[in-house]
């Protein structure tokens, strides 16, 4: 585009109009007709032999209209011409200022109608003829082709083309635009077009950047809004033009494409598309954010998207991490929430853009599905969904062995694991680092038959590296059940007694009085203890294995039986060691 000032600038570096074509369409009609002997005219015989489709606007009186002509007598000598000075008539009809016989034929002209008027003498030069050029009493013949029409009552002409069906900001004095355009003179010809330049004309509307006629034209433009903006030549370049390319006192025609606006003052723009009901939590700066994107120019233009990488954008928010605008709009949020967040060039990458797909100025668009977000300092949340209605005297603690059901899945609801696909409950010892820390602590304090739903941010599950089949840096849903709980053995300890060990233990275990304890003897005497409640093996093993590892600590020779100086019990052991230690 040109700039609204004279031009002191290469073309290239100057700011550009856009310019808009109105076409001007004919209705046939005759002003004049010939004497029906064949005498003299009496009036101006009009011959339109190019009538256009299109014709929004026909001459009139008073008009200021551009058109080229040849002028010839009746033997097709040529005594005038506009082609051979290169230079278009310009000049108002119908106010005298040129023959009367040219004042008629023009009326009712369309842009790019073509004419042939022939002008008698008394519409004409008349008796005394043009000296030197015009002999008295000439008949003219005047091919014409009419280039331009506008009046100084004329205002900027908005048709609007192409209307998206969202629009959520509307061109306002002292935005900055950007936008692509074509640029014409009414009668169609090209003077340029910022598509030949491999971006959008970016500029201020109403700051004087502009010529005042595309000033006004662009207010009240959606981005993705397609226009034909007419500009009369007083709201364009008036009577100086520019340069080769726009004559003096050019209409000028753009269509125009809206691609975005912003104003410096803007903040970052936020709509809920979807809240999730139940948010009880909103993100804040700090949290830790696992979200999918689509991010587009305000055009429609994708130019990024999390899901094309199958994978989560994972940050932290309110960090100075990513963009500030992105920094803002993700504060506030719930898990589970889409939001649209539309954010400024000045809180994104400003007026130079990155890469390739980003340009300079440009207003981004992101439409956000939060999956879940989380804090370092966060403890795993506990909800007790159900508790069962008889009285519950003892609670899970540490070092109980415990069986349960569960339910995985991520806070957006995908289902990981459940311990009902294996048909039987799931076991584990409290405390002995066999679960993740999280689940660790929510089986705690439980009562057997409770239900209750547990929050595992990633530090207490999987952390930022996931787990197989677990994303990484994923905050976990566990719904749990207690099934059973058993009081667990110290830690070190494979069996325990519930009161005092026998008096002569060596004596007892010792079933057939040889002074040794084989295998068979001694699981035989401990399997008779658990029987009779005077003891219990660690929970959660098998029988077997536990009884056959006990053996093996007592078997200190590893001969195959158990002697009275090898049995021990592990408390005088632990004792025994300590005086050592002292």
């Amino acid at each position: 585009m040109f700039p609204a000032g004279p031009p002191s600038y290469s073309l290239l570096r100057l700011p550009l109009l856009q310019l808009l074509l109105l076409v001007v369409q004919a209705v046939g009609r005759g002003l004049g007709r010939a004497s029906p002997a064949g005498g003299p005219l009496e009036d101006v015989v009009i011959e339109r032999y190019h009538i256009p489709r299109a014709c929004p606007r026909e001459v009139q009186m008073g008009d200021f209209v551009r058109y080229h002509y040849n002028g010839t007598f009746e033997d097709g000598k040529k005594f005038d011409s506009s082609y051979d000075r290169n230079t278009l008539v310009a000049i108002v009809v119908g106010v005298g200022r040129l023959i009367t016989g040219m004042d008629r034929g023009l009326m009712g002209m369309c842009v790019n109608e073509r004419r042939r008027l022939i002008v008698p003498p008394h519409l004409g030069y008349g008796s005394i003829g043009l000296a030197g050029l015009i002999p008295p009493d000439a008949t003219l013949y005047f091919d014409v082709v009419l280039l331009d029409v506008w009046n100084k009552e004329d205002t900027v002409q908005v048709s609007i083309l192409l209307r998206p069906p969202h629009c959520p900001r509307m061109v306002q004095d002292g935005d900055f635009v950007r936008y692509h355009y074509n640029g014409t003179l009414l009668d169609g010809t090209s003077f340029d077009t910022s598509y030949s330049r491999g971006g959008t004309y970016d500029t201020y509307v109403g700051s004087g950047w502009l010529i005042k006629g595309m000033d006004q034209g662009l207010l009240g433009m959606c981005p993705g809004e397609r226009r034909k903006i007419i500009i009369p030549p007083f709201l364009a370049y008036g009577e100086k033009g520019y340069g080769t390319v726009i004559p003096p006192q050019a209409s000028l025609v753009f269509h125009a494409l809206l691609i975005d606006v912003h104003n410096p003052k803007d903040t970052v723009q936020l709509e809920t598309l979807e809240l999730p009901p139940g948010c009880v939590r909103r993100a804040v700066a700090g949290d830790f954010m696992r979200y999918h994107y689509n991010g587009s120019l305000m055009d429609g233009t994708l130019f990024d998207s999390s899901y094309s990488r199958n994978h989560t954008y994972n940050t932290y928010i309110g960090q100075g991490y990513i963009i500030p605008g992105m920094d803002q709009g993700l504060q506030g949020a719930c898990v589970g929430e889409r939001r649209r967040i539309t954010i400024p060039p000045h809180l994104a990458y400003g007026e130079n853009g990155t890469g390739d797909k980003i340009p300079g100025s440009a207003v981004l668009i992101f439409n956000v599905h939060v999956i879940d977000f989380h804090n370092p300092a966060d403890v795993v949340e506990i909800k007790t969904l159900s508790r069962p209605s008889e009285t519950c005297n003892e609670t899970t603690k540490l070092g109980d062995f415990v069986r349960y059901h569960y339910n995985c899945s991520l806070l957006d609801g995908t289902q990981l694991f459940t311990s009902h696909d294996y048909g039987a409950p799931q076991e584990a010892t409290l405390g002995a680092n066999k679960v993740i820390e999280g689940l660790d602590t929510g089986l705690q304090g439980m009562c057997v038959g409770e239900r209750r739903q547990l929050i595992v941010p990633p530090h207490l599950a999987h952390g930022e590296n996931g787990a197989r089949g677990v994303p990484g840096s994923a905050v976990l849903r566990f719904e749990v059940e207690l099934v059973s709980r058993e009081d667990g053995l110290p830690t070190g300890y494979l069996f325990v007694w519930h009161e005092d060990p026998p008096a002569n233990l060596f004596e007892d275990m010792d079933l057939n009085k040889d002074g040794e304890v084989p295998p068979e003897e001694f699981s035989t005497f401990i399997k008779a203890q658990v029987s009779e409640g005077k003891g219990r093996l660690m929970p959660g093993q098998d029988p077997e294995k536990t009884i056959g590892d006990m053996f093996q600590n007592q078997d200190r020779n590893q001969d195959g039986k158990i002697t009275v100086e090898e049995l021990k019990l592990k408390s005088d052991e632990d004792q025994e060691r300590v005086h050592e230690e002292l």
